[in-house]
């Protein structure tokens, strides 16, 4: 075994000589995330799982606080694993924070990925609430369009981003006003830096009872639901101090700027509610990266819907990870 696989606890399953997909895990979990997913993979895929460095499985003296401190780091990371394993080509399964790690090393290194299919991603973090519209400029006076266009959204999205109340029109309506918005629509949802530095706060202060508030929202269950154990026990085993500086990266990174360089074809997958990442997050990927892609919204809740709904997420991303994007 390789330095890089053992830093990193890179297991490899399945046949040798058939594509590999790489299962890559968000902040706060481990490869143990993928449990549901594997069993339907290791048959006719090499798979390669891993532990990004900070996970609580990784041994903590090889995190290198200054390296993690932008994503490129674990880019990187991503980049030196698929060399040590010699892997010509993959699918990159990246949840979350990894997807943008995929589309980070797809950059650099576009031959190496065959496809990325992102869930539950977002670029940025780290902006305010709600969402600008991209009008005609301060010195030139609105169209009578960009008016209309603007009193709807006012009165028809905003309500729904800000409130996330997703149950509130159907689904197929909402999906509708997204399309019908997006060429107007700047992203700008996210958490601004007070709520920002009261999030670090609370991190720093008491990190295991912070752990405790934090997996119920995130997956979307309460404490007693087996997916928000199961998150709650792989965040708290990340040493806090390690938890914070990968909590910084990722809420304070913004990498919306890198989305038209990603040539490599993109699936994004989404949960319909997501108190991390609003359903609105995937249209403006789909809109803004710089090859193909697609988006399907699943009928689940919380930002971890692998470990949440695997009846319902199998086989979604079964069918993306065996069927490429029909140009």
């Amino acid at each position: 075994m390789g330095i890089v696989e053992e830093a990193h606890n890179v297991k490899v399953l399945g046949p040798a000589d058939r594509p590999t997909i790489v299962l890559a895990h968000g902040f706060g979990t481990d490869q143990s995330v993928w449990k549901h997913l594997v069993p339907h993979l290791v048959d006719d895929y090499r798979v390669v799982l891993f532990d990004n460095m900070g996970a609580g499985t990784t041994n903590p003296e090889y995190f290198d606080f200054e390296r993690y401190a932008t994503l490129e780091g674990y880019a990187y990371d991503v980049l030196a694993l698929l060399e040590e394993l010699r892997v010509e080509s993959c699918v990159f399964v990246g949840h979350s924070v990894s997807a943008v790690v995929g589309a980070i090393a797809s950059v650099n290194r576009p031959d190496l990925f065959s496809k990325i299919i992102m869930i539950s991603a977002s670029p940025s973090f780290r902006l305010k609430r709600g969402l600008n519209l991209k009008l005609s400029s301060p010195a030139t006076p609105c169209s009578d369009l960009e008016m209309e266009m603007l009193d709807f959204f006012n009165l028809c999205l905003i309500p729904l981003v800000r409130l996330r109340d997703m149950d509130s029109i159907g689904f197929q309506v909402q999906l509708e006003l997204l399309n019908f918005m997006s060429p107007l629509l700047d992203y700008s949802l996210g958490f601004d830096q007070e709520d920002l530095d009261q999030l670090f706060e609370a991190m720093a202060s008491n990190y295991k009872a912070w752990c405790s508030g934090f997996a119920p929202l995130a997956v979307g269950g309460d404490m007693d639901s087996v997916a928000v154990q199961e998150f709650s026990r792989t965040l708290f085993n990340m040493r806090p101090d390690i938890a914070l500086r990968v909590g910084q990266t990722i809420f304070q990174s913004d990498y919306r700027n890198l989305l038209c360089h990603v040539t490599v074809p993109c699936h994004i997958i989404q949960s319909l509610k997501d108190l991390a990442v609003p359903v609105v997050v995937s249209e403006y990927l789909h809109q803004n990266l710089g090859g193909e892609s697609i988006v399907e919204v699943m009928s689940t809740d919380g930002h971890l819907p692998q470990l949440s709904s695997p009846d319902v997420v199998v086989p979604v991303l079964l069918r993306h990870i065996r069927y490429d994007i029909a140009v």
